[in-house]
């Protein structure tokens, strides 16, 4: 099922290209899971990822400290990135506020449209049920959604990113 989400590419690009700072909530250590991957690509790309996760807290993840809360983050955010399902937004989003972030983006599957509501009043960009990474490799023209830039294939079209 398709989301019921539209953002334009010109808003994704946007963020994307200015984003420099992401707060990854639920960040893990298993190299086969989602969010180490988003995070292992978005610090290629030249972002500093903080990975948050109560469970890993104090250990290291990526050449970067796990933090147990977005109130514990060491410097300031542009991004709060959300791995965790929708229940847990509510509290993420009045975080993200209080941190003063810019950008609050639920990964796909995640849409709590209460909290979306209440962040974007408070000035937040809130993009839900995408992926950064997907959306980075769409719109920067790298291969497909995986990231890959073979340079053997072209999308052949204008890069956003």
């Amino acid at each position: 099922m398709a989301s019921p989400y539209a953002y334009s590419d010109s808003l994704i690009a946007g963020l994307l290209r200015s984003v420099r700072t992401i707060a990854l909530v639920g960040a893990s250590a298993n190299p086969a899971k989602a969010s180490f991957i988003v995070m292992k690509y978005m610090q290629g790309k030249g972002c500093r990822v903080i990975p948050v996760n109560p469970g890993l807290a104090g250990h290291t993840l990526l050449g970067e400290t796990v933090c147990a809360s977005l109130d514990e983050l060491p410097v300031p955010v542009d991004m709060v990135d959300v791995f965790r399902n929708a229940a847990a937004v509510p509290p993420l989003a009045e975080a993200a506020i209080r941190i003063g972030a810019r950008v609050l983006w639920l990964q796909l599957g995640i849409m709590h449209a209460e909290a979306a509501t209440k962040a974007q009043a408070a000035g937040l960009t809130v993009i839900m049920d995408r992926c950064p990474k997907m959306e980075f490799g769409r719109l920067s023209g790298e291969m497909g959604f995986f990231g890959v830039d073979s340079r053997i294939i072209s999308a052949r079209r204008e890069r956003l990113i």
